[in-house]
């Protein structure tokens, strides 16, 4: 994602996107934040065409109230098996997206959407900003099928950024893995960029000709289907979580 500085003095008060975008105050010794996924399909039926949502939350240990450092990339591991058919999906040229947003992209290149909450520190305050997320399909690259995540945030800040993520081959027990390179989210002047707190997105569509339609596999492994996502923020520091969708049928 690519972002807009925006100076202090349009910033009188304040309250990701990507997905979403939010501040990470100095700290004198980084410590790890922590992560939780929170995967789902719906409907949740083997062989189903289906929606597919995906959430993460990043908490910092530091205590309540702490901003976790910010976000920098991502990689989300899928369970094998899970199929998105991406035939007919058109594409978008990532710079239309950049300058002129998703509406500008054809319509048959939506992959989904989604919500992000950031924080902003402006002072000694760290204040939330929600954004809305867009997934759009772009150009292959090299020879692997790519998206862009596009977020835009109206409050406290004007903001939009542009990640970019990439669908790879992966090792069992897992099928895919989508990584996610996200950019510095500017504040203010002599602030931290911002950091993301939460984020969701949904992909594909249980309707007849969804572009990008997902197919939840026809057999389910003993435990359920296994999600796992690795995280990088921009201190060094690292966090990881697994999550498993219940097979259909069990609690």
């Amino acid at each position: 994602m690519t972002a807009r500085r925006r100076p202090l003095a349009e910033l009188a008060c304040l309250p990701l996107a990507l997905a979403a975008c939010c501040a990470a105050a100095p700290r004198a010794v980084a410590q790890p934040a922590s992560a939780v996924i929170r995967p789902s399909f719906s409907p949740d039926a083997l062989g189903a065409r289906t929606s597919a949502a995906f959430a993460f939350t990043i908490r910092d240990p530091e205590g309540e109230g702490e901003v976790p450092p910010p976000l920098r990339s991502m990689v989300l591991h899928l369970p094998a098996g899970l199929g998105i058919d991406l035939r007919g999906v058109a594409t978008c040229a990532p710079q239309r997206l950049r300058s002129r947003g998703p509406a500008a992209c054809p319509p048959r290149s939506l992959l989904g959407r989604g919500h992000a909450r950031l924080e902003v520190h402006a002072g000694s305050q760290a204040i939330p900003e929600d954004a809305a997320i867009t997934a759009v399909r772009t150009p292959d690259r090299a020879g692997h099928p790519a998206l862009a995540i596009f977020g835009h945030g109206d409050t406290p800040l004007q903001e939009q950024t542009l990640s970019t993520a990439t669908l790879l081959g992966d090792r069992a027990p897992f099928g895919a893995m989508l990584s996610v390179s996200i950019p510095p989210i500017p504040t203010l002047v002599l602030e931290p960029d911002a950091s993301v707190i939460s984020f969701s997105l949904t992909l594909g569509g249980a309707r007849a000709h969804a572009p990008g339609a997902i197919a939840v596999p026809r057999r389910c492994p003993a435990g359920g289907f296994p999600f796992a996502a690795e995280f990088g923020f921009a201190d060094g520091t690292g966090a990881a979580a697994t999550a498993r969708v219940p097979c259909p049928g069990h609690p």
